[in-house]
């Protein structure tokens, strides 16, 4: 695989599902078009090796998928896969939408206000019920950011930089 094929984790194997060898997958997007468009997916073992396995099928259930690889056919042959980080190559995922952005493009950003005043940098994303939240961690002080329209500015994902227009008392929690 070359730099340009950049794996990028879209899920963890959680379980298996019935006696056929069928792998319970938590997904970090919750976008099952990805997977099921890819003909093949990478398994990350928890200690740290890949293996690539053609997908036989992939199924929505409960808030997961449902994860059929060819040549396992017996719950014997998966159980060792429980824990592994189930990856996509780069090129496997679609572009994203006009102000639309992966997480992984996002995290390491630097967070500046509209007015200049540089806040942190961008360590991490969590998902609400309604919005995103960004997290930005600057010298003393933590930060979390709702990722609205009203709020985020702009994105420079070339020059690693976002802009946010806070609300009123959001920096001041």
């Amino acid at each position: 695989m070359t730099d340009h094929e950049e794996l990028v984790p879209v899920g963890k194997i959680i379980g298996t599902h019935g006696i056929k060898g069928l792998l319970k997958v938590f997904s970090y997007s919750g976008n099952i078009q990805s997977l099921q468009s890819a003909s093949t997916v990478f398994l990350k073992g928890k200690d740290g090796t890949l293996s690539e396995h053609a997908v036989k099928s992939i199924s929505a259930h409960a808030g997961g998928f449902i994860l059929g690889l060819d040549d396992f056919y017996d719950i014997n042959q998966v159980q060792s896969m429980n824990g592994s980080e189930l990856c996509l190559k780069l090129s496997q995922l679609p572009v994203p939408d006009e102000g639309e952005y992966y997480w992984r493009d996002l995290i390491g950003l630097a967070v500046h206000t509209d007015q200049g005043v540089e806040l942190g940098t961008l360590i991490d994303i969590f998902e609400t019920g309604s919005c995103d939240i960004y997290v930005v961690r600057g010298s003393s002080k933590e930060y979390l950011i709702p990722a609205i329209a009203d709020v985020i500015a702009g994105v420079d994902i070339p020059g690693k930089k976002m802009i946010i227009t806070p609300l009123d008392g959001l920096l001041d929690l």
